[in-house]
């Protein structure tokens, strides 16, 4: 689903390759729309896209990851491409992102940051987590 979905926004979108480069370009796509720096981790990442007409945006990488954030103590799994609709402070229609919570894992839908420094992360059945946005922030 995801592949025909970044298939279809490929044209007129800007597209990075190469580690180095899609690094940098999604540091500034997220600071770009007010979103933490270290939202998505961005090991083994080969190619970043973003379609400004659309507001989609899409980040592959060679393989699917788990990263911890250690501050608020959550093991969040990337999938091998991860898509969302970008606006000011808001992904929507996520996919590719799963948080454990207990035994479980659940799916990520939308994240939405609040005027008062809280990041939301919401579920397609209307759940959802707040935290410190600053628990996002790229780790050293």
């Amino acid at each position: 689903m995801s592949s025909q979905q970044i298939q279809s926004h490929r044209e007129n979108a800007e597209i990075f390759t190469g580690e180095a480069l899609c690094k940098s370009k999604s540091r500034e796509l997220l600071a770009k729309f007010s979103l933490p720096k270290g939202l998505i981790p961005l090991t083994d990442v080969t190619e970043v896209g973003h379609n400004a007409a659309t507001g989609f945006v899409w980040v592959r990488r060679k393989k699917k990851t788990n990263h911890i954030f250690r501050a608020i103590g959550r093991k969040v799994s990337y999938d091998c491409e991860v898509t969302a609709f970008v606006e000011d402070r808001r992904m929507r229609n996520l996919s590719g992102v799963k948080s454990k919570e207990l035994l479980f894992w659940v799916t990520i839908s939308e994240i939405c940051v609040g005027d008062s420094g809280k990041i939301t992360f919401g579920t397609s059945t209307g759940l959802s987590r707040t935290f410190p946005a600053t628990a996002f922030e790229e780790e050293d």
